[in-house]
């Protein structure tokens, strides 16, 4: 059965008490205007709410509303000294979303077609994935936590933070271009599942993982200078080691790709530049086998009388 927290205009100060006690809704002020103030957390998650008609003013700890049915944030907090919890609802809009939240912003798993409204500054993570989102103009200028915008219909990177705090996933969407990419990302960055033909635009330090699996491309052009994590680059069609860092903080997957037939033979990153001072391709599928041969013996590898995938000459 559906239900809402139900406040009469001109609002009595015992209903107020009385939906408070019914939803454990502690340590709090009423307002002349009959919102109120909470020194604490809100917890109206799984209630089955349509609506949000007991106004708040401020909260000083977090503000769940999530896993409901609402279609409005009107009469949330102005204020959330926490996280702002408002995901999987029917929430098409952000509007009266809080003006200023101390922590993360969750309003992923709604029907969002925006984000403007959103905070300015989230001091945590900013988690919008799993909406229906085709642009992210009015994000929020700055994100100290992580920046989550997966499963959307992005296309391009119109308006985003530039500095990231945390990690950046925007993967599964329908991205061609990483221009106007976040500059700085302190923590892992996943661009996997998009349409992308190039790098171009990437930052040029990823401080985790880099995850640019399913896409469309040919080269590690514009790759990420420094990656202190894994690189994966599966299921592309990837022909050369290119441009690849010198060295990264992690493993190296690029199964599915042309170049995994070769990586298959050697399997380690230490010994890509040698690699590719020996320069055995040619053309996307030409292998000059002396060239191959010759780095294998260097490493210690046995040499091998062709490549799948190549032609060898």
């Amino acid at each position: 059965m559906m239900k809402y927290l139900k406040l009469f205009e001109s609002f009595n100060e015992e209903d107020i008490h009385s939906i408070c006690k019914r939803y454990g809704i502690r340590n709090y002020t009423i307002n002349e205007d009959g919102s109120i103030d909470v020194d604490g957390d809100v917890n109206l998650s799984e209630k089955e709410l349509t609506k949000l008609s007991l106004k708040f003013n401020k909260v000083n700890g977090y503000f769940n509303c999530s896993w409901n049915k609402l279609t409005s944030l009107e009469n949330c907090p102005k204020e959330v000294g926490g996280n702002f919890y408002c995901h999987r609802n029917k929430l098409a809009s952000l509007e009266w979303c809080p003006e200023k939240i101390g922590g993360g912003f969750y309003c992923n798993d709604n029907i969002l077609t925006s984000i403007e409204n959103v905070p300015k500054e989230i001091n945590g993570n900013f988690n919008c994935s799993w909406n229906k989102l085709s642009s992210l103009k009015g994000c929020p200028k700055e994100v100290k936590g992580g920046f989550f915008c997966s499963y959307n219909n992005l296309i391009s990177f119109d308006e985003v933070v530039k500095e990231i705090g945390g990690d950046f996933e925007c993967h599964n969407n329908l991205l061609t271009s990483l221009n106007r990419c976040p500059e700085k990302i302190n923590g892992g960055f996943d661009c996997s599942n998009n349409r992308l033909t190039s790098l171009d635009g990437c930052p040029e330090i990823i401080n985790g993982d880099f995850n640019c699996s399913y896409n469309k491309l040919t080269s590690f052009e514009y790759c990420p200078k420094e990656i202190n994590g894994d690189i994966i680059c599966s299921f592309n069609n990837i022909i050369t080691f290119d441009y690849l860092p010198f060295s990264i903080g992690g493993d190296f997957y690029c199964h599915d790709n042309l170049i995994s037939n070769i990586w298959e033979l050697f399997g380690d990153y230490s010994k890509i530049d040698l690699f590719n001072d020996c320069d055995p391709i040619r053309e996307p599928d030409i292998i000059i086998l002396d060239r191959l041969n010759f780095f294998l013996e260097k490493i210690g590898k046995q040499p091998v009388s062709e490549v799948e995938g190549y032609k060898c000459i």
